[in-house]
């Protein structure tokens, strides 16, 4: 583990301000990617992000393992996004749809799959937006929500099945009606 991160975990731990804004700059970037992929809107990242912050200040003490922190930070943030997402009954838009979907005319496909991800389960919604937007590992997004990649693996195909089925459904409909 990287000893300068150690260190300033435990600086920030000690109630050092200075120490604990360093470790937030460092994933800043990273933070509001996330975040923006998520809530899909500046004022929204930027609520989450505020608060995210505010809670891993106040919690960062009982942080025990200080090479966690990144995954420990990003837990908090996406729990935040999808707080919001609860409160506002917003949804998320991927902006490419999952592979095998590629079939319908992309109007269709942008309409349909807004509605279609409105029906998925959060935890599913999250797991699709952080492997297509940010492009992470089935273990990346099983160390973030505590989860193995195997069921991350598991809720990820059954989320791709359920739009697959739901997005085709009424072209299959055009065609047979």
């Amino acid at each position: 583990m990287d000893s300068n991160l150690e260190e300033l975990v435990r600086r920030a731990q000690g109630g050092d301000s200075e120490a604990f804004i360093g470790l937030v700059k460092g994933r800043e970037r990273q933070m509001y990617s996330v975040a923006r992929s998520i809530v899909r809107n500046d004022e929204d990242c930027s609520d989450a992000m505020q608060e995210t912050v505010l809670k891993a200040y106040k919690a960062i003490s009982g942080l025990k393992e200080a090479s966690f922190f990144g995954t420990w930070i990003m837990r908090i943030l996406i729990n935040e996004c999808n707080m919001i997402l609860r409160k506002r009954e917003r949804v998320v838009i991927m902006s490419e749809p999952p592979e095998g979907i590629h079939s319908l005319s992309r109007q269709e496909t942008d309409m349909d799959l807004h509605n279609a991800i409105s029906g998925l389960e959060e935890i599913s919604r999250t797991i699709v937006t952080l492997h297509y937007y940010q492009g992470l590992t089935l273990q990346e997004i099983g160390g973030l929500l505590e989860l193995p990649a195997g069921a991350v693996k598991t809720r990820l195909h059954r989320a791709r099945k359920t739009l697959y089925g739901i997005l085709t459904e009424p072209a299959e409909r055009k065609m047979n009606g």
